[in-house]
C-alpha cells in the first residue's frame, strides 16, 4: 500500500543506533557522592590538587539551581545517571589491538578509514575512557603533543600547563553543569601546538557514548602557541536507549598571539540524549578562532561556544546548523566577548525543525569598555518544514563601548510552494525536492567542513528528512 505523503517514515539510523553489551565493562553506582568522585580520581592515579577540585565542584554542583534559561530537563534524574563506566581494555595505539567489539564500533563509524585518508592523529573515546589514541609520525616530529589529557597529568612538564589552565575558561561556579563536569570528568583530549607549528592535518577526536544510563564527561583542552595553526575536529554519536543519557563535556581553547584554530564539531547524539556541553576559547593579540558546529541529535541541548577575544585585533567566526526533528528541543547558540580594541566577530547559524522539533538561537554579543574599534555581526536564518514545528531567535547585545559597530539580523520561513513546484516539474520527486533545498540551506557549514564530515553532515540531513511532512 502506498503511504500518504502526509505520513512521517521511520528513519533508518541503523549506522548509528547500534550497541554492544558491556561484558567485561566497570560501572560505578548512579549518583553523585563525594566516594564516587573519589573513587573515579584515585582510578586515573591524579594528583591531590585534582582531588581538591573534584570535591569542591562536587559542592558547587549540589547548591547551585538547575539552569533556567533553556528547555525543561525535568526527565534527568542524576540518582540515575552512571558517572563512570570503563570498557573492557586499556588505552591502544595500535588498532589491531582493540578488543573486537569496541572495534567494531568505530570501524562502523568510518573512524579507522578517516584517519588512514587524512587526519595526522586521531582519540577514539568509549564511555568514560579513550581506547584508541594515535598521532602521526610527522606531526610528532613537529614537536605537537596530542594525548590523552588523563596521560598528560602524569608527564611534570604537561601537568604544570594542565594544572595552570584546566577549568579557568570554565569554572565550576559558572553553571550547575559545569560544577558536575568538574567533579566527574573523565577521558578527553590534550593538544599543545608550539610556536610557530602549523599544521596541514586535522587532529580528530571521537566520543561514543555505548552505556545505557550513563554520562560522559570528556574535557578537551588544546594550547595553540603563538603563531601556530591547527584544525582539530570532534565527532560524537551514541545509540537510542528508552533511558535518558547524559553529556556534560567541555572544551577549553587557548589561542595565542596571531595563532589560528579551527574546531569543527559535528554532533549526532541519539534521541534520548541530554546534551549539555560547555565550550570556550579564549583568543590573545590578533589571534583567531573558528568555530565549526552540526548539531543533529539529542532530545535536550544546550549548546553556546563562547569566544572571548581577549587581545587587540583578535577574530572570532561561528558558523553552525542545527536540525531539531520530532521530540527534539536544541537551544543552541554563540557567546562573544569582545574584550580589546579593533576585535571582530561573525556568526552566522542556520537552524531546520520539523515534525514538532523545536529550535532555539540564542546569542550573547558583550562588548567591553576596553572594546573601542570592534565590530560584529550576527545572522540566524530559521527553516521551518511544516506548521507544527518552532522556531526562535533570542538576540542579547550588551554594549559597554562607544565606538563599536554591532549589528544583528535574523530570518524565518517554510519551503516556499514555488520552489517545490519547479523541482517536481523537472522531474524531481517532491520529497528529493525538499531534501535539496535543505541541503542548500545548509550549505554554508557543510563546504567549511573536510569532504568527509561534509557528507556525514549531508547523510544526516537525508535520514531526518525522509518521510518530511509533505
Amino acid at each position: 500500500m502506498t503511504k500518504n505523503r502526509t505520513e512521517v517514515a521511520d528513519i533508518d539510523r541503523s549506522l548509528y543506533d547500534f550497541s554492544y553489551g558491556e561484558e567485561g565493562f566497570e560501572r560505578l553506582d548512579a549518583g553523585l557522592t563525594p566516594d564516587i568522585v573519589t573513587e573515579i580520581s584515585q582510578r586515573k592515579n591524579e594528583p591531590q590538587w585534582m582531588l581538591d577540585m573534584r570535591l569542591k565542584s562536587l559542592e558547587i554542583y549540589h547548591r547551585m539551581p538547575n539552569p533556567t534559561w533553556g528547555p525543561g530537563i525535568d526527565g534527568l534524574d542524576m540518582d540515575n545517571i552512571v558517572t563512570y563506566v570503563k570498557p573492557n581494555t586499556e588505552q591502544k595505539n595500535d588498532w589491531d589491538s582493540v578488543p573486537d567489539d569496541i572495534k567494531d564500533t568505530f570501524e562502523r563509524l568510518g573512524i579507522p578509514e578517516a584517519e588512514r585518508s587524512y587526519l595526522a592523529g586521531v582519540g577514539a573515546q568509549y564511555d568514560s575512557e579513550l581506547v584508541y589514541h594515535n598521532m602521526q609520525d610527522t606531526a610528532a616530529k613537529m614537536g605537537i603533543v596530542y594525548s590523552g589529557i588523563e596521560e598528560a597529568l602524569q608527564e611534570p612538564e604537561w601537568e604544570a600547563i594542565i594544572r595552570e589552565k584546566f577549568m579557568t575558561l570554565i569554572p565550576p561556579t559558572d553553571h550547575k553543569f559545569a560544577a558536575l563536569h568538574g567533579a566527574v570528568w573523565s577521558g578527553g583530549s590534550f593538544v599543545y601546538v608550539p610556536k610557530g607549528v602549523k599544521l596541514d592535518f586535522p587532529l580528530q577526536s571521537y566520543f561514543r557514548l555505548n552505556a545505557k544510563g550513563a554520562g560522559q564527561f570528556e574535557h578537551t583542552l588544546i594550547v595553540v602557541e603563538d603563531d601556530a595553526d591547527l584544525h582539530f575536529i570532534e565527532g560524537c554519536s551514541a545509540p537510542k536507549y528508552n533511558v535518558a543519557n547524559l553529556h556534560a563535556g567541555a572544551v577549553e581553547l587557548f589561542v595565542g598571539k596571531r595563532a589560528h584554530l579551527r574546531y569543527s564539531t559535528i554532533e549526532n547524539w541519539s534521541k534520548n540524549m541530554y546534551n549539555l556541553n560547555t565550550k570556550r576559547a579564549r583568543c590573545e593579540e590578533e589571534g583567531e578562532i573558528e568555530w565549526i558546529s552540526g548539531s543533529f541529535g539529542s532530545h535536550v541541548g544546550y549548546l553556546y561556544p563562547m569566544s572571548v577575544l581577549a587581545g587587540r585585533k583578535s577574530r572570532s567566526s561561528f558558523t553552525g546548523i542545527t536540525f531539531a526533528g520530532t521530540g527534539q528541543n536544541l537551544d543552541t547558540g554563540c557567546k562573544v566577548v569582545l574584550g580589546a580594541p579593533d576585535t571582530s566577530a561573525t556568526v552566522e547559524t542556520k537552524s531546520i525543525s520539523k515534525g514538532g522539533g523545536i529550535s532555539t538561537f540564542r546569542s550573547s554579543i558583550v562588548a567591553t569598555p576596553a572594546a573601542e574599534g570592534s565590530t560584529a555581526s550576527v545572522s540566524c536564518q530559521s527553516l521551518m518544514l511544516d506548521d507544527i514545528s518552532r522556531s526562535d531567535t533570542i538576540p542579547a547585545m550588551d554594549i559597554r563601548a562607544k565606538d563599536v559597530n554591532i549589528g544583528h539580523e535574523a530570518t524565518i520561513g517554510r519551503i516556499g510552494d514555488d520552489k517545490i513546484f519547479y523541482l517536481m516539474s523537472r522531474g524531481i520527486s517532491e520529497e528529493e525536492a525538499r531534501t535539496m533545498i535543505v541541503n542548500g540551506f545548509a550549505n554554508p557549514v557543510s563546504k567549511e567542513l573536510p569532504l568527509e564530515y561534509a557528507v556525514e553532515m549531508n547523510n544526516l540531513i537525508k535520514l531526518e528528512m525522509e518521510g518530511a511532512i509533505g
